[in-house]
């Protein structure tokens, strides 16, 4: 595990973004975001995509394309940001995969230790006051199958 004085979070950061720059040429993201909950690794490069591919993805078949190129180039490449994630956590990466929304030119790459990650991309961002699963590492909640919580007097949805 890194002993450096910076904070994991930010070397992740700084990892995924000398990856992109080494994997797209010099084309690196306007923002990094990393989110730790429990065994799972979400990382969200913001205005990931070069100007030629958000040119390229206002089309259906050319997003489609820049989907699947951004996926192919991200399982033939990551093993290098792999070793990194490990170096800096002291834990072994399992799963990784990546998705592009080519309509905001995000590239969501998420490293799990055997878990189903569903990732879904708001339109704008959730004032942290409302948010109500404030837990460790930031605005993140977990709740287990068979287990409802909420304040109002309702009844979770049938399975």
């Amino acid at each position: 595990m890194n002993d450096s004085k910076s904070n994991m979070a930010e070397q992740i950061a700084q990892a995924a973004i000398a990856f992109e720059q080494r994997r797209t040429g010099n084309h690196v993201p306007k923002a990094v975001t990393v989110v730790l909950s429990e065994g799972t690794l979400v990382i969200t490069l913001h205005e990931a995509l070069s100007p030629a591919e958000r040119a390229m993805s206002k089309s259906p078949g050319g997003a489609a394309q820049v989907q699947e190129f951004h996926r192919q180039l991200f399982a033939n490449s990551s093993a290098s940001l792999r070793q990194e994630i490990k170096r800096i956590t002291g834990m072994e990466v399992r799963e990784a995969a990546a998705e592009i929304d080519p309509a905001t030119g995000a590239v969501v790459q998420a490293f799990t230790t055997g878990n189903v990650v569903q990732v879904f991309q708001l339109a704008g961002s959730v004032p942290a006051d409302t948010w109500s699963g404030n837990g460790p590492g930031g605005l993140a909640a977990s709740v287990s199958p068979g287990i409802w919580s909420s304040n109002a007097p309702s009844k979770p949805p049938a399975t």
